[in-house]
């Protein structure tokens, strides 16, 4: 018993200093965001990126301080949100990617969904001008058709991101004030909201900034409702590829091989999702015809990583702007693929 409790202070007394040390400290050694706090940690109020917080919320009267107190006077750290920042999915290989995303469960609900909703999509496609199975994909991905859209308090999730996620603080406070808006012109209680760990929500799993820029009502009222609208949510998924300049039936990808062999396609392949190369030069370097592009606009080169099990490698493809449109909505491009061969196998 003497050597249990000695090993629990001592975990204590590590835990108690490793607290103290500066924040510069952490961001010397490397030390993961999740190992800096303890879950349940009460977040200083009193440091200065609070204060500067609840000034800019204050401003022009849109919150008063009476607000600001009840809705930040309990918040804490949710460590959990900061182990699984760290371990996002879009960094696994493709091929152990994309089961995740598309299985026979899926494909099946997303037909019937496809059937189910044909009238709305019928108009969505006439109005917005994007692909039906896209959008159904999407559904399907991001919330499983609204079964799963995340168990986490936005609030708390997105103060924690603010709080104690460094690398990306600044873009997580702006979408904390984007979260308090969204909920005040709504009439939503935001510490009410569910979404991911990401401070995503809905079905459509826009976040906040999204939500405000591209979420549209498309059910004759004024209310845009990513919670529970059908409408509301195939029309702003729609919407949010119409902004990103998506092409009704225009090609999303081509394959393009399993070795990349002119310089300029690697090149792009190199730069990541922003490489991008003209359609006749990826014809020219890699020998192979390939689809037009609209409006001649240049593709990306994604590499796809292939099971070992099935011989390794990549396969090579070119995605066209309607596949960079994917990649507005998520970065990766393995969920753009995710996405279109998703919406592929339902078409």
């Amino acid at each position: 018993m003497l050597l249990i409790q000695t090993k629990n202070l001592f975990t204590v007394g590590i835990l108690f200093v490793v607290l103290l040390l500066p924040m510069s400290s952490f961001a010397e050694k490397k030390i993961p965001a999740a190992d800096r706090v303890y879950d349940g940690q009460k977040i200083d109020l009193s440091h200065e990126k609070y204060t500067l917080l609840f000034q800019d919320l204050l401003t022009d009267q849109i919150f008063t301080q009476a607000e600001l107190d009840s809705l930040f006077k309990n918040v804490r750290i949710k460590r959990k949100v900061l182990v699984l920042m760290d371990k996002q999915w879009e960094a696994k290989p493709y091929y152990e990617y994309r089961p995740r995303f598309i299985t026979r469960s899926v494909i099946k609900k997303a037909k019937k969904k496809l059937k189910q909703y044909k009238e709305i999509l019928d108009r969505i496609e006439l109005e917005l001008g994007v692909n039906r199975e896209v959008i159904i994909a999407i559904w399907g991905i991001e919330s499983r058709f609204g079964k799963n859209s995340g168990s986490f308090n936005v609030f708390q999730t997105l103060n924690t991101l603010f709080d104690a996620y460094p690398r990306r603080s600044d873009f997580f406070r702006k979408q904390l004030v984007a979260f308090l808006l969204l909920c005040k012109e709504n009439n939503y209680d935001p510490l009410t909201i569910k979404g991911s760990y990401a401070g995503a929500f809905g079905q459509t799993q826009f976040i906040p900034t999204s939500f405000r820029e591209y979420a549209v009502s498309f059910d004759g009222d004024e209310r845009r409702d990513v919670f529970g609208s059908t409408n509301d949510i195939l029309a702003s998924i729609a919407n949010y590829l119409r902004r990103f300049h998506w092409t009704l039936d225009a090609p999303i990808y081509a394959d393009i091989g399993h070795t990349l062999k002119g310089p300029d396609v690697i090149k792009a392949n190199k730069a990541g999702r922003k490489g991008l190369v003209d359609r006749l030069i990826v014809e020219r370097e890699q020998d192979i015809s390939l689809p037009v592009s609209p409006e001649k606009r240049p593709l990306t080169i994604v590499g796809l990583e292939i099971d070992p099990k099935r011989g390794g490698g990549k396969r090579y493809v070119a995605g066209y702007p309607n596949f960079q449109a994917i990649t507005e909505w998520n970065h990766s491009n393995r969920y753009a693929m995710a996405v279109t061969e998703l919406a592929e196998a339902i078409q």
